[in-house]
């Protein structure tokens, strides 16, 4: 199969200067100039920042995709500049299909709609305003710039890529959910008109080709109509929406192997686009792919201790931690957050931790060791509080500091 070759071959065509997720507006420019492909200027951020559309091919059917319309969401514009990459003039086995999708269809690439919010690493534009609720009033230059591409060339096919929050699950299971879909719908009764369901075809050609590698991790959000969202205004305008969401995967904080299924799923579209074998694939297809949830923690802590005065329970802990940007924007620091306690059997964790009976004490009740993380304060071990404490089985501890298992 051809996927199976191009995920061996995806290093030729990987963009090596883009290795983690929050590079800058500056970092893509002279990737975008160093193309053999035409890039016009589609306008300006708030903050006077150019946005680049790519063109290449010479078909009928007319696709558009962009990314980072979310700040902060950049797993696609790494995918963008690798397809581009293979879409170059060159002599290997897969020639053969590089030509189909140049001869029969005419992409245009929007890599980073959202660079204001690039260069702080946030989800919101420079104004504060989330774009992909901004389809309708159009306050942000960035909105009316995605709202004119999309009135002005009429693609068949338009791709909304972004990234989701690594939390979510793949139906009720403890799957990360690493890359999921949405056909949007187009109105408040979630009606399938031929433009979705064009969509949701496509999608489930996508799945197909994605399940040969992640077939416990792909998920399905749910069809909410939202009528301030580009991606349902988009379908309802005519042109058959899919949304791709980057979520998360075990051990790959910067998204690089999310970035790779990107590859392998867009280009899996084009190809059943131009051949139009996404004809084939039935409603019940694209209803089996699970539904999007929210069922893990990034860790969980199970059978832990409490001691209240003379009592004695055991309790589970549901931890989550949050990417912090530092001052640039350039890298993170986490913080973490105890989200739950109590009986957390209908959850799951990332990484899971079984006290095995250990006692849950505050780790400001161990100084030498709270010296060792130079950690300062008093503290507890409570819902909404910071995760620092310890499991002591008495004779060994474990120590849980930032959220992290640390020894």
């Amino acid at each position: 199969m051809i996927y199976t070759r191009l995920f061996e071959a995806y290093q030729n065509y990987k963009e090596l200067s883009l290795t983690k997720r929050r590079f800058k507006h500056s970092d893509i420019l002279p990737l975008i100039q160093n193309l053999p492909f035409d890039n016009t200027l589609a306008g300006q951020s708030f903050e006077k920042r150019d946005i680049y559309k790519v063109k290449l091919g010479e078909g009928k059917r007319k696709i558009l995709l962009w990314s980072q319309m979310h700040g902060n969401e950049a797993t696609a514009t790494m995918a963008i500049f690798d397809i581009l990459n293979f879409l170059k003039p060159q002599d290997d086995e897969f020639q053969d299909f590089r030509e189909a999708i140049l001869s029969d269809l005419e992409l245009h690439f929007v890599p980073m709609l959202n660079p204001d919010g690039v260069e702080r690493f946030i989800r919101r534009t420079a104004q504060g305003i989330d774009m992909n609720r901004d389809a309708v009033a159009l306050q942000c230059p960035e909105s009316k710039i995605l709202k004119g591409l999309v009135l002005d060339l009429k693609p068949e096919f338009s791709f909304n890529l972004h990234d989701q929050h690594i939390r979510y699950s793949a139906g009720i299971s403890s799957e990360q959910a690493t890359i999921s879909f949405l056909a949007t719908a187009y109105n408040q009764e979630t009606e399938w008109n031929e433009v979705r369901t064009k969509s949701r075809q496509v999608i489930s050609a996508m799945n197909e080709t994605l399940k040969e590698f992640i077939p416990s991790n792909i998920g399905r959000f749910s069809d909410e109509f939202e009528p301030r969202a580009f991606g349902d205004n988009i379908q309802k305008w005519g042109s058959s929406l899919i949304l791709i969401e980057s979520g998360g995967y075990k051990d790959d904080t910067e998204k690089q192997f999310i970035r790779k299924l990107n590859f392998l799923s867009i280009l899996s579209a084009f190809e059943a686009i131009l051949s139009n074998s996404y004809q084939k694939f039935t409603l019940e297809d694209y209803l089996q792919i699970p539904q999007n949830q929210k069922y893990l923690f990034d860790l969980k802590v199970v059978n832990a201790k409490v001691k209240l005065g003379e009592v004695d329970f055991e309790v589970d802990l549901g931890i989550n931690l949050e990417e912090k940007n530092n001052i640039t924007a350039s890298e993170f620091t986490h913080k973490s957050v105890i989200e739950d306690m109590g009986d957390l059997s209908v959850f799951w964790g990332i990484q899971t931790l079984d006290a095995k009976g250990g006692l849950l004490k505050p780790l400001s009740d161990f100084p030498e060791i709270a010296q060792k993380y130079n950690f300062q304060k008093q503290n507890l071990v409570l819902e909404g509080e910071e995760a620092h404490f310890i499991i002591d089985h008495g004779d060994h501890q474990t120590v849980i500091f930032n959220g992290k298992v640390v020894e």
